[in-house]
């Protein structure tokens, strides 16, 4: 046993943390099992890989700014179009974000829009250990246009490359000045064709005018975001309302 705790100070020093916490404990159960060294090893090996995993998922999901509560299983599916739902699977895969695809979804507000992509940024960290950021656009906005006005810009816009995705929430109620326009501009253009970008809107695109004001600039958003890109409409009754006529109901 003192031969087995001497190893504590060389696992620490390779950055084997759980190996040497865990490395005494696991060579009393080896001795009582009559375990070989390869099932030994084995078994401090895949602790150490499934809790530094763990720990990568933990750290993901607190950077990523998805909120609480909003996963797969709080989704009602039936609620979902049926289109939603059919290209549930698919969104689920990850694998539009791993080739650097987009994510579209309009509807009225109450939808499920947010919900549901708050729940597969969710699924994405967990499963598929990518990186992701959930953002209400406003305040994507408010930061580019503060790291503009510091001259920070690239800084600013490299910091937020290190995210598969990013999940602009909400940017049919931006109701940006040309200045803020930009800054939204240069961001979606910087992802084009490199990194995702996922975005909920109240306002279809022949609305979007309201957000970008300048034509020309409209439409180029509009072709940089469509060219790969997948597009949700989530229509029917609000969620919220029919649960609010349910509570009154009951």
């Amino acid at each position: 046993m003192s031969a087995g705790g001497s190893l504590a100070g060389p696992l620490r020093s390779l950055l084997l943390m759980t190996m040497a916490r865990e490395h005494e404990e696991v060579l009393v159960r080896a001795e009582a099992e009559n375990w070989g060294y390869r099932r030994f090893l084995s078994y401090l090996v895949e602790n150490e890989v499934n809790e530094r995993l763990r720990r990568r998922i933990e750290r993901q999901l607190k950077e990523s700014g998805l909120p609480p509560g909003k996963t797969i299983e709080t989704i009602e599916e039936k609620k979902l179009p049926d289109k939603v739902r059919r290209q549930l699977p698919t969104l689920l895969s990850g694998e539009l974000v791993r080739r650097g695809d987009n994510l579209l979804c309009f509807g009225l507000p109450g939808r499920g829009k947010s919900h549901l992509v708050a729940a597969l940024g969710r699924e994405w960290v967990q499963r598929h250990q990518l990186k992701v950021l959930f953002t209400p656009t406003f305040k994507l906005v408010t930061q580019l246009l503060a790291a503009k006005r510091d001259l920070k810009l690239p800084a600013a816009l490299a910091k937020l490359d290190r995210f598969d995705v990013v999940i602009l929430d909400d940017i049919g109620y931006v109701q940006q000045s040309r200045e803020e326009m930009e800054v939204l501009f240069t961001f979606l253009a910087e992802r084009y064709e490199k990194k995702s970008v996922v975005i909920t809107s109240n306002l279809v695109f022949s609305q979007w005018d309201q957000i970008f004001k300048d034509p020309m600039t409209t439409m180029a958003a509009i072709d940089r975001l469509v060219h790969h890109a997948t597009i949700l409409e989530f229509n029917g009754d609000s969620h919220r309302a029919q649960s609010a006529k349910a509570k009154t109901s009951a």
